[in-house]
């Protein structure tokens, strides 16, 4: 018989080895294992990329010590109330006063250093850098009423409400004729511009609610902005 070489039996040996591992992948069918470890298999998981929150920024005009709350009418609104909701119960808060914004067209009722309710307004306009509604802290005084009209300057109001020089100085409804009519082209300047000849205008609900509620001695707060 003839012997076989080393050679020979070397090359019979890895033919066997690889016709079994030929077979054995035949039979077996793939499985998807962990290279680290063999007895786990491993669930690709997918991180989701959440985006991060941002927060939104209320905006606010640079001439408005507070911002607008978000029921506030138009400007140029003088025949409904400021706010949609309900005129304060003045007689409730614990600190009232008035803090009134000629820059930005605002009058705020003050409760402590929250403003509670927001009215549109125009104050006196301005000659030389300066506003004819003079600054300062002031009180709201005895003298008001349910009409007037200033013959000098030919303009009137329904309801007023003095808060300096004793009917000098008022809080009023938009401004009206000769008549008792309302100058609508005044009136829809109301919360966009300074406006007046000294006196700070405000809607028709708004200027009655005080007219009927404001308490006399009421702080009142007049600044620029």
């Amino acid at each position: 018989m003839k012997k076989i070489s080393k050679y020979q039996n070397s090359v019979l040996i890895i033919g066997t080895i690889l016709t079994i591992l030929v077979f054995a992948i035949i039979l077996f069918p793939h499985r998807n294992v962990s290279l680290a470890s063999p007895n786990k298999i491993v669930n690709s998981k997918v991180t989701k990329k959440v985006a991060p929150k941002v927060k939104k920024v209320t905006h606010k005009d640079s001439n408005l010590p507070y911002p607008d709350p978000k029921d506030l009418q138009p400007a140029g609104s003088w025949k409904v109330k400021s706010e949609s909701k309900a005129h304060p119960d003045l007689v409730s808060l614990n600190n009232l006063w008035i803090r009134v914004s000629i820059k930005g067209n605002r009058v705020y009722i003050m409760d402590g250093n929250k403003p509670v309710y927001t009215m549109l307004a125009s104050c006196g306009v301005y000659h030389n850098g300066k506003s004819a509604t003079p600054t300062g802290t002031y009180a709201v005084e005895a003298e008001r009423g349910a009409t007037f009209f200033n013959q000098s300057i030919q303009v009137g109001a329904r309801t007023y409400i003095s808060w300096h020089g004793h009917g000098t100085y008022l809080f009023h409804s938009v401004p009206t004729d000769g008549n008792n009519k309302i100058m609508k082209n005044e009136a829809k300047k109301l919360g966009k511009t300074q406006a007046s000849h000294g006196c700070i205008r405000l809607s028709i609900p708004d200027s009655k609610w005080l007219y009927e509620k404001l308490p006399v001695g009421t702080k009142v707060v007049v600044k620029d902005e």
